[in-house]
């Protein structure tokens, strides 16, 4: 069975998600990218990520980057993104999408006390079209040198922090804890595997006394 101190720990990371705050990656297809970006997430209490991929591919997650965040959050698979960012609207969504075209306004202008979800293109092109049109707010990261942005993690990691600075600095914030079911399907969820290995570990042992025993 999982320890005392693993189910505290586990209670107090779920306590410190956000349930109102969305990362929508668009047709991302780097493995090192994606990786980095589960592990952002999972560090700055994000607990839902919208994969949006037209071909319908796996999350290209490199565990060795991710150190296996992944396995923390919860994915929702799109193949379209109009599909992926109206669904989050009508649920009352601001959708903020990083651009660094005519019409973006600097990251930390905006209001990020309010569910939020943020879209981040692929590697080479950026958000599409669609993505830039149905968002309601562009928003994009000074950049002061020669080059013209930020690797993907970390635009992501840059916008997270400063949505937790607004809500963490604002005394009358009254927090988006994730729902009760949610709480409890998650730390059900991440149970799971303590208590396979602990199965695991026992039976392995009991082996092990049994080889002991024997002439």
């Amino acid at each position: 069975m999982p320890t005392k101190e693993r189910m505290d720990r586990i209670k107090r990371v779920l306590s410190n998600r956000f349930a109102d705050i969305r990362v929508v990656l668009e047709e991302v297809k780097n493995a090192h990218n994606a990786g980095a970006v589960a592990r952002t997430c999972d560090a700055a209490g994000v607990q839902h990520l919208d994969i949006i991929s037209a071909d319908n591919e796996p999350f290209p997650v490199n565990e060795a980057v991710s150190t296996r965040a992944h396995k923390w959050l919860e994915f929702a698979k799109h193949t379209s993104t109009s599909d992926c960012l109206l669904g989050l609207k009508e649920r009352g969504f601001t959708v903020f999408a990083t651009y660094l075209g005519e019409g973006a306004v600097p990251y930390s202008q905006p209001d990020y006390r309010g569910p939020s979800a943020f879209v981040f293109g692929n590697e080479a092109d950026g958000i599409s079209e669609e993505a830039r049109d149905l968002a309601d707010v562009r928003i994009r990261i000074p950049m002061l040198g020669m080059t013209r942005s930020l690797n993907l993690s970390v635009s992501v990691g840059i916008i997270l922090y400063e949505v937790i600075r607004q809500r963490t600095e604002d005394k009358e914030y009254e927090g988006s804890p994730l729902s009760a079911d949610e709480f409890e399907r998650f730390f059900s969820r991440w149970l799971e595997p303590e208590h396979n290995k602990s199965q695991r570990n026992k039976k392995r042992n009991k082996k092990k006394g049994e080889s002991a025993d024997s002439p």
